[in-house]
Formats: structure tokens, sequence, C-alpha cells
């Protein structure tokens, strides 16, 4: 018998019809003989429905009973699954998150788990349906963030030594790059959870990156399938460690994605001495704003220098505040922005032992007039700056250059 945890999101949940459909397929894993915990999501669009009441209340929310509000949607259906499960003859009963506990951080909203407390709920030998994307802190309800209930599973998983995480989506697993741009991507059937990590933060929406980080971490094998597909073992992906995954399989490129989410700033004629570059991103730092790629240039004789940088998108405005704010401690003299951006990463562990992935990265894009405005690389990955118009052409091409298109289309 194996412990499995079964992780269902919003669109799988989204209706009675679609629970019934949710609660067949777990039947037929506890009629396997495998010990089972569910982890649910909100229904479809529940979530914004009640984070738009928090903001039609009141712009300045606490934060505290903000998680009292957008909690609910997970608990409702754990409920609803729970009695689905019953309806058909299987032993189960809902437990949230302070009644486990979940133990997370005092940071509502946007919570951290610290523990899990699996033992009450295997102990009945009923199917556990767990509300994700919830926990308990200092006696009141908290929240994950926004996606968190892929990592609420991983965390159940965890605790609970489970063989596998099952994240059930809308899409079949993941594939090297996005289907809908490139018809002939390919499904994978294992990735890393490096390659998935960095996957996630670049753009690819299968997982939440918090979620990858912590099946890392914990050394919880992850299975991606569709909710709406019914398969076996070996549909879907799977996400394991580079070991698991072996020599044999390994290829030099496992997949491509892109992000219009950014927005590229440059700051002119900073002046070139130490601690200028510290002065821009410190109060950029201060106020929450992640920035991405970097790229001084050259030195000009006047002793100034030009420095660009990328922040998300939603933050642009902000971005350009605190710039503007901090001008004359930083010292430039113009400030140009561009949201029409897009940022185009390759992504594969076999780089590291392979030279003249980013050169045909180059020349590919090169090859078809599509000029690169940065770039960043680390030890599995490249990514460059376009101009946003030009990211399908650029995603097909290098599709084509890295050997990934499959024999037919999807």
């Amino acid at each position: 018998m194996a412990r499995i945890v079964m992780k269902f999101g919003g669109t799988s949940m989204a209706g009675i019809e679609r629970i019934r459909a949710v609660a067949a397929r777990v039947k037929r894993e506890v009629d396997a003989g495998h010990q089972v915990a569910v982890v649910v999501s909100a229904m479809a669009g529940e979530t914004d429905r009640l984070v738009n009441f928090c903001r039609e209340a009141s712009s300045l929310y606490d934060p505290r009973e903000y998680d009292v509000v957008v909690a609910s949607g997970e608990q409702v259906t754990s409920g609803l699954l729970a009695i689905a499960l019953q309806a058909i003859g299987v032993p189960a009963r809902s437990w949230l998150g302070w009644q486990l506990p979940i133990e997370t951080s005092a940071a509502h909203a946007s919570a951290r788990i610290e523990t899990i407390a699996m033992d009450a709920a295997l102990a009945t030998g009923e199917v556990a349906v767990i509300p994700g994307f919830q926990g308990v802190s200092e006696g009141r309800v908290s929240t994950l963030g926004r996606g968190g209930s892929d990592t609420s599973a991983v965390a159940v998983a965890a605790a609970m030594k489970a063989e596998r995480c099952d994240i059930y989506t809308d899409v079949d697993g993941v594939y090297t790059t996005d289907p809908r741009i490139v018809p002939r991507a390919r499904k994978l059937k294992r990735v890393t959870y490096e390659e998935m990590l960095e996957l996630a933060s670049v753009g690819a929406k299968v997982l939440q990156t918090r979620s990858v980080g912590l099946a890392m971490k914990e050394g919880v094998r992850i299975r991606v399938l569709s909710s709406f597909v019914d398969g076996d073992d070996d549909t879907g992906t799977l996400i394991v460690s580079e070991e698991e995954l072996g020599d044999m399989e390994r290829q030099l490129i496992t997949g491509i994605a892109h992000d219009k989410n950014e927005a590229k700033i440059t700051l002119t004629d900073v002046p070139d001495r130490p601690g200028a570059v510290g002065s821009i991103f410190t109060p950029l730092a201060e106020a929450g704003i992640n920035v991405d790629m970097i790229v001084q240039n050259i030195a000009h004789s006047r002793g100034s220098t030009d420095v660009t940088f990328t922040v998300p998108a939603a933050d642009l405005a902000r971005s350009l505040d605190v710039l503007t704010k901090a001008q004359d401690a930083i010292g430039y003299t113009g400030l140009v922005h561009d949201p029409r951006v897009a940022k185009i990463t390759v992504v594969g562990v076999g780089m590291r032992s392979h030279a003249g992935v980013a050169a045909t990265m180059f020349k590919t894009l090169g090859a078809r007039g599509i000029n690169i405005q940065a770039i960043t690389t680390s030890e599995i990955k490249v990514s460059v700056l376009i101009d946003e118009d030009e990211t399908e052409l650029a995603v097909r091409v290098l599709h084509t250059a890295y050997g990934l298109d499959a024999e037919e289309a999807a």
C-alpha cells in the first residue's frame, strides 16, 4: 500500500459534477489499496471574487481578516468533496488548516508553512480532504499567497512521507514549450526539480515556484497530470531528482519558457563610482520590488555609465516612483522605460556538460533579425530580453533549433 497525495486545482473543482468526477478518481486510488490524502483549491474564479470583496470593503484591509475571507473558498470545496466521497461509499472527512493543524508564520496573506501534524488524520483510516492555501498562525486563519495550494499539497506529502504527490490540473503534463505557440511541442515524461524550478520561475504556469522548491528540499516526487483525461501511472510528467532521472534520460535542453510580464528600465549617466549600483537597487528592495535582469553598460568618457534592468510589469509604476524620488541620491540624468518586452529562457541540466547552448540561441535569434536587449545566465538556463512582438517567433525558432519539435503536431 502506497501513500499518495492528490491535489486538485480550481478548474477540477468548478461545480458539483466536476467534484463528483474528482471523487470517482479518488475512489479508484482507494480501491487500489492506497492510503490517500486530498488537497483541494477553491472553485475556479472563487478566490478572485473573494479578493475583490475585500478590496471593495476597504483598500486598506486588515490582512488577518483578508485571510478569513479568502480561505473560505477552499473550505467549501473540501467539505463538498468529503460529502461526494461519502456518497459513493468512501469514508472521508475534511480537515481544515487549524484542525490538523498546519502551523504557519504570522505573515498573513503570504505565510510560510512551518509544521504539519498528519497523525490524527491518517489514524482514522478515512480519506483526509484538506483545503489548500490555508493554515493557522497564533490561533488565526492564515493563507499562503496566490497559488499556495500546490505548496500545501507538497507539504502534506512530505509530512506523511508519501510516495508521490499527484497534482491534477487542466493540462496533461509539462511540455517543452507552450503548445499554443508551438503545436509540435512534446510532453516530457520526466523533469528534474531544478529544471522545473527554473521553468516555473521564468513563465511556465504549470506549477507554483514555491511548491517546486519545497519538493526539491523535501525530496517529494511530483506527478503533473490532467483531471480531464483518464490514465495510468505512465501518464503526465514526473518531477524528480537529477539522480533519479539518470544520465540515460538527460537531454541538452528540456524546455523553453517565455514571460511577457516584464518591464525594462534604463537609467542613463549614472556616476561610475563604487556604491552607485547599490544606490539604485536598495530603495527598490526596500519597496519590495524584485529586480530580475541587470546590465551595466561600458563606462562613458565623462565618468558615467548606463544601467538597464527589468522589474515585474505590475511593479513598473511603483518602480518609476521610487527611482524618481531617489534621483538625487543615485545621481542619474535620464530614466527610460519600456513595458513592451519579453523574456525568453532555455532550460536544461544538460547545459552543465555541453558548450555552445548560448551561442546557438544568439545565432538563431540573430538570423531572424531578433535583437537581444539583455542577457542573464545560470548553470542550467540562459535568458534573453527581446521585443514583446517577437515572442512567439523567438519561441518557435529556438524550439526547432534545439531539436525539441515532435514528429507530429500535438
